[in-house]
């Protein structure tokens, strides 16, 4: 896997973190879209959404070429599989840390048995207890 700059990835991810730039960017992976069709469903002025291209075009996830007097924008994939790389390889090093953490509790909460290498010993006691009540010791040491 090819390492993201983590200023692109923070770009990207800024980018995405508008629910109109998500539906934008949803609408471009249907296809190329112009600017007055990217805006018709939004209650928003072009200039609004014109700032918004501007946002995803700086962060990669879109380009505009020229089309006679039309300004096309197409969806740059490229940006998008970065971002979902770098997702994917998070989620693989989590997922394998929680199976970790999960085995370990597991394996804490068993009992112990004789043929487990991790088996502790049970702690003998110091102490061997009585049947006498302390007051019953004192008597017969003499110290009341």
């Amino acid at each position: 896997m090819e390492t993201v700059p983590a200023a692109q990835l923070d770009t990207t991810f800024t980018a995405l973190a508008d629910p109109t730039r998500r539906a934008i960017v949803a609408r471009l992976a249907e296809g190329d879209a112009t600017v007055n069709e990217l805006a018709a469903p939004f209650a928003m002025t072009l200039p609004a959404i014109s700032k918004h291209l501007k946002v995803l075009e700086r962060s990669g996830l879109i380009s505009r070429s020229r089309r006679a007097q039309f300004r096309p924008c197409r969806l740059e994939r490229a940006a998008l599989d970065a971002a979902m790389d770098w997702i994917e390889e998070n989620r693989r090093i989590w997922t394998e840390r929680f199976d970790q953490l999960d085995q370990h509790l597991r394996d804490i909460q068993r009992p112990p048995s004789p043929d487990r290498e991790d088996a502790f010993p049970v702690p003998q006691e110091r102490y061997p207890r009585t049947t006498q009540t302390p007051s019953q010791d004192n008597r017969e040491q003499g110290h009341e």
